[in-house]
Formats: structure tokens, C-alpha cells, sequence
């Protein structure tokens, strides 16, 4: 067998030696098996699986508790907070699985609300190793990305996992150096996402920052941790988006204010992530998986149909009955508690899941 071929000097990883080569087998691979070139969270756990060879645990550990813990608190604006290659790796095998899930969640809804269109051109500000643009590449296939992200061995990374992935549009991505938040300046272009951006960026930073996509994309897409202090800036970032005159088009099935009071709760959602190898090497997790918590916002300048409610608990399954919180279109928060009166709509109630928009369009389906 002839020996793969020699990366450009660029890509190769001298201090992770065999990542993209990995990389590539394992995509050649699952493409090859199933006649896909689109990335699914498989190939993704697979290809990072492929960055921890010749990163010793401890080093990883490390890493990743720092970059936790730095993430937990104030960030300052003018130091990223990816300083090399082992950083990167660290938190790509750590955060890159969630954060595709948090991503392919909130682009599914917008798909959901407007599935006739599918973006030509793709923004991924703040993109790091590009864990967004493999979401969006997942959803629709082909649109051209651009990352923007101030962290060069992000960059550097994202890179190289991209070339190896299989995937076209990945492949063919612009992988750019930008400093993120105050005057940064976007090309228009047809879907902007900014994931788990915010929270590194000061109050004026995240205005401009949002304001920017919003002039800039016909969709935007934000996601932020499914926490208090998270979805106060989603919240934040809806307004200004409604205010510069798109709609929302998910979660929320409508563009008024947000019926929940201030600070008595606050509207986050919930995806499975498969445990990496990481998880189990720094965490030291029993479990195969856990639960990504995030809240989002949706805007268009285009025409989408939200849907006429969302749950937004998880549903609570009783004998005979299933219990639904939603978040409605003319009534604000509900409940609804459907049972097996409702035929069809109860058994298709007992298969709805947290985030998905209620009720179902064919309940026979």
C-alpha cells in the first residue's frame, strides 16, 4: 500500500503527531462505508479522538482545568485565551463535540422554520477550531465559510482538521485572523453564527459584535451556555437583533419580549453528547454521555414560520398522560397536559423531546 501523501508544512502537527492523518482515515472511512460527505458528531469524536495521541494526560488535564476555570470567570478582551497547540487540543477534544450539538440544534430549528432555503455564503465568527462551520456543513451541504477567530493556533487547528475531514465545503473554507467584538466589520453574507462568543467579550464589545451580524447576515444564529447569566445575553442579543429589523425565528414562536419575568428562570435547551476519550482521561466519567446546556436565538430577514409552541422542559411522562411545559405563540407560557384521549397526539407526545416545536406537523408521522 502507498504511503499517504505528505501534508504542506501548514498542517502538520509535530507536537500531535498522526492527528489529521486520523483524521482522514477515519473520514475516508465512515464516508467511504455510508456514501456521505456530510460530518456527523461520529466522525467528529472520531477525528479528535486522533488530536490526544502524544498529548500526555496530565498536560491535557491541566489544560482543560485552566481553560475552564478562565472561562468561568471575567475574560479579558485584549488576551485569547488560547495561547498554543496544546491549549487548543485540550479544549477542541473537550468542547468541540458540545459545542457541534448546542450548533446543529439551533441551525435544525432554523431549517425547521424555513426549509426551502439553504445558505450560499457562512460567517463563523469567533470560530476557533471550527466547531460551528462543521455544524452548518451538517445541516446543508456546500456553503462557503469564512472563520474569523483571534486565536491563530485555533485557526491553525481548525485548519487542519478541516483539510482532513472529507468534507467539501469544509475543506475549501477561509480561515482568517480577526479580532472579534468592537469594529469588527462583516461581509454581507447569507448565515452568520456566533457560538459561545459573548461571555469573552465586554458589554460594548458584544453590542457592536451583534449589531455587526446583524447588518451583515440574513440569518443570524447566537448560542450561548444554558445558564442564567447566558441566556441574559441571548436575551440581550434578541433585542437588538428584533430592533435592527429581523424576526425570530427559534426558538421563540414569536418576536414580542420574552414572557418570563426577569430573573425568576431563564430558557435554555439540552442536547446529547457522547463522552470523548478526554472526558474519560481528565474527568474521569463513568457515564458514555452527558447534557449540553445552551440557550439560543434564531433571526431572519427572510420569510420563516416558527412553530406555534416549543417545549421548553424537558416533558414529564405519567401513566396515561404526558405533561408539557411550552412557551406559545399567543398565550405566552403554558401547559398542557395531554393524554390518551388525544389519540395520535398523545402517542406523538410521548416521543416530543425538550426543544422540539409543539404540536407536531403530522402527528401521524
Amino acid at each position: 500500500m502507498r504511503p499517504p501523501p505528505r501534508r504542506p508544512r501548514s498542517l502538520r502537527a509535530p507536537s500531535v503527531p498522526g492527528a489529521a492523518e486520523c483524521v482522514r482515515r477515519v473520514a475516508s472511512a465512515y464516508n467511504s462505508a455510508v456514501n456521505v460527505t456530510l460530518p456527523t458528531p461520529q466522525t467528529l469524536r472520531a477525528a479528535l479522538a486522533g488530536l490526544l495521541d502524544g498529548l500526555p494526560p496530565k498536560q491535557a488535564a491541566q489544560a482543560v482545568d485552566r481553560l475552564i476555570a478562565t472561562y468561568r470567570g471575567e475574560t479579558p478582551t485584549n488576551a485569547p485565551i488560547l495561547r498554543d497547540r496544546s491549549d487548543v487540543v485540550a479544549y477542541a477534544a473537550y468542547r468541540m463535540p458540545a459545542t457541534f450539538e448546542a450548533v446543529r440544534s439551533a441551525l435544525d430549528a432554523l431549517a425547521g422554520a424555513a426549509p426551502d432555503w439553504t445558505p450560499a455564503t457562512h460567517t463563523d465568527v469567533g470560530g476557533g477550531t471550527g466547531a460551528a462551520s462543521w455544524a452548518v456543513a451538517g445541516v446543508w451541504e456546500g456553503p462557503a465559510t469564512t472563520v474569523l477567530d483571534w486565536a491563530e493556533p485555533a485557526l491553525a487547528l481548525g485548519r487542519e482538521l478541516a483539510e482532513a475531514s472529507g468534507v467539501p465545503s469544509l475543506r475549501d473554507a477561509r480561515w482568517e485572523r480577526a479580532r472579534i467584538g468592537a469594529a469588527l466589520e462583516l461581509d454581507p453574507v447569507d448565515l452568520v453564527t456566533v457560538s459561545y462568543v459573548l461571555k469573552e467579550l465586554t458589554a460594548g464589545a458584544r453590542t457592536e459584535l451583534v449589531e455587526a451580524a446583524a447588518a451583515a447576515g440574513q440569518a443570524v444564529v447566537i448560542v450561548e451556555p444554558g445558564t442564567p447569566d447566558g441566556y441574559a445575553r441571548i436575551i440581550e442579543a434578541r433585542d437588538r437583533l428584533v430592533a435592527a429589523g429581523l424576526r425570530v425565528a427559534a426558538p421563540c414562536p414569536h418576536s414580542d419580549a420574552c414572557p418570563i419575568e426577569p430573573g425568576s428562570d431563564w430558557c435554555h435547551f439540552s442536547a446529547r453528547v457522547s463522552r470523548s476519550s478526554l472526558h474519560r482521561q481528565v474527568k474521569g466519567g463513568s457515564l458514555s454521555h452527558e447534557d449540553e446546556k445552551f440557550s439560543y436565538v434564531v433571526a431572519t430577514r427572510f420569510p420563516a414560520v416558527p412553530p406555534a409552541a416549543r417545549v421548553i422542559r424537558r416533558p414529564q411522562i405519567r401513566k396515561g398522560q404526558v405533561l408539557l411545559e411550552l412557551c406559545t405563540r399567543d398565550d405566552g407560557l403554558a401547559r398542557s397536559t395531554v393524554t390518551k384521549r388525544h389519540g395520535e397526539l398523545y402517542r406523538a407526545a410521548r416521543d416530543i423531546a425538550w426543544g422540539d416545536p409543539w404540536p407536531p406537523a403530522d402527528p401521524t408521522d
